[in-house]
């Protein structure tokens, strides 16, 4: 029974901390009501943290009625994770930190088709840990454009990548000895913004991303929702118009091959508003400097966009839906068809719904990734499997290796029980 319950506060010491560094400080009544177990507990556990020096008491919070309580906060960074973004051409790596932020980054050119594409990768990411910071890894994070059977596993399937049943979680594992998980890129974005963006407002919310292709990411009562095969969020591949362009994912008229950014570079060169050598760049500067005829283009794109992500809308009942992605510096010419157009075909009581368009950085891909690590203490499904648990022991480990002690069965015997994880 000791070793049950020494267990289930290893991995609630591992929550507080993840969730004091992703969302800020909070009071322990904040904490018991976010990780579902109660006040007394939560007590016994930051009595613990506190004494090892992991978290601090903050200021006093606003008293209604009864004692005020004390804010907690995050003393260390208790290890850092590495975050990989993968493209057709190159990939991009982070080591974050515990509260998100970005310690170092690189992007690397890589050939995903290329026959020696995984011994390459393996080798770009040994070069990157190798300069890693003094923190201890808990482990990597891959995000990428495909689906992936689970995060443990990491069974790969990516037309945009060229890869088929690719075991990439294996052969990372077994190369680099780290716990790894993988994800589809916009479910990793979509974890990020759970754990660090506007996301912590909101219990549900939809991530829709534009650029290179469309896709989208659905967080339900805290939970990224995967679907069946890993594959849920695939917006993008909507069927849009009959016998329309063929997509890469072997089907025609799908939203991504009318909308995507190559879709819209050709539509460009059609017209004659770029060059045939040029671009989205090209593209961009002609919208921006008030070439109507480029202007078009986005907006055309936006009143699409618009129909087709009401419809999900309104099937889906998001709290909220948050725009991101390397498109969103054309926005506001996407803007321009995507709002008449996406408001007109919501049912009445989901128009005031929020659209929020976050800025973009080239790391946030990455940063995403990183995120599939950190989110590991709040896996209460068990899809991250046997990798998530060695995040998690990596995660006490450190915690023991900075705060030296690692709390007994008396650190938890006041609940009586042992708590579900």
């Amino acid at each position: 029974m000791s070793t049950r319950i020494s267990r289930a506060a290893d991995e609630r010491r591992s929550a507080i901390l993840t969730r004091l560094g992703a969302q800020g400080s909070a009071s322990r009544a904040e904490l018991a009501r976010a990780l579902d177990v109660s006040p007394a507990l939560v007590t016994q556990l930051t009595r613990r943290l506190i004494t090892d020096g992991l978290i601090v008491e903050l200021e006093t919070t606003a008293s209604h009625g009864g004692r005020p309580g004390r804010l907690l906060g995050l003393a260390s960074t208790a290890g850092h994770s590495i975050g990989v973004k993968i493209a057709a051409d190159h990939v991009a790596f982070v080591e974050a930190s515990i509260d998100g932020s970005v310690v170092r980054s690189a992007i690397e050119p890589f050939a995903a088709a290329s026959a020696d594409a995984i011994p390459v990768l393996v080798d770009l990411l040994r070069r990157f840990i190798a300069n890693a910071s003094r923190r201890p890894l808990l482990g990597i994070g891959v995000g990428l454009p495909g689906t992936v059977d689970d995060q443990g596993q990491g069974i790969v399937d990516s037309t945009q990548l060229g890869w088929h049943h690719v075991e990439l979680g294996a052969a990372l594992r077994d190369s680099l000895e780290l716990p790894v998980l993988i994800d589809n890129n916009v479910t990793a974005l979509s974890m990020a913004e759970l754990l660090y963006g506007e996301g912590r407002t909101v219990s549900s919310f939809l991530v829709v991303t534009i650029g290179t292709g469309i896709g989208s990411g659905l967080v339900f009562n805290g939970a990224v929702l995967r679907g069946q095969t890993g594959a849920a969020g695939e917006i993008g591949h909507i069927p849009t118009v009959e016998d329309g362009p063929l997509c890469q994912c072997g089907n025609r008229g799908c939203l991504e091959a009318i909308i995507g950014e190559s879709a819209l570079v050709v539509q460009a060169r059609t017209l004659g508003v770029i060059g045939r050598l040029s671009g989205m760049a090209s593209l961009l500067a002609e919208a921006n400097a008030g070439n109507t005829v480029a202007q078009k283009v986005f907006g055309d794109a936006g009143h699409l966009l618009g129909r087709a992500l009401a419809g999900v809308v309104n099937l889906l009942d998001p709290g909220a839906v948050l725009l991101l992605g390397e498109g969103v510096t054309a926005w506001p010419h996407w803007a321009f068809g995507f709002e008449p157009s996406f408001r007109a075909s919501l049912l009445n009581a989901k128009r005031n719904i929020d659209v929020v368009v976050e800025s973009w950085q080239d790391d946030r891909w990455a940063q995403g990734a990183a995120a599939l690590v950190f989110a590991t203490p709040f896996d209460v499904s068990g899809s991250t499997g046997g990798q998530g648990k060695l995040v998690r022991q990596r995660l006490n480990a450190s915690v023991i290796d900075e705060g030296g002690t690692r709390p007994g069965p008396d650190d938890v015997m006041a609940e009586g029980t042992v708590e579900k994880v």
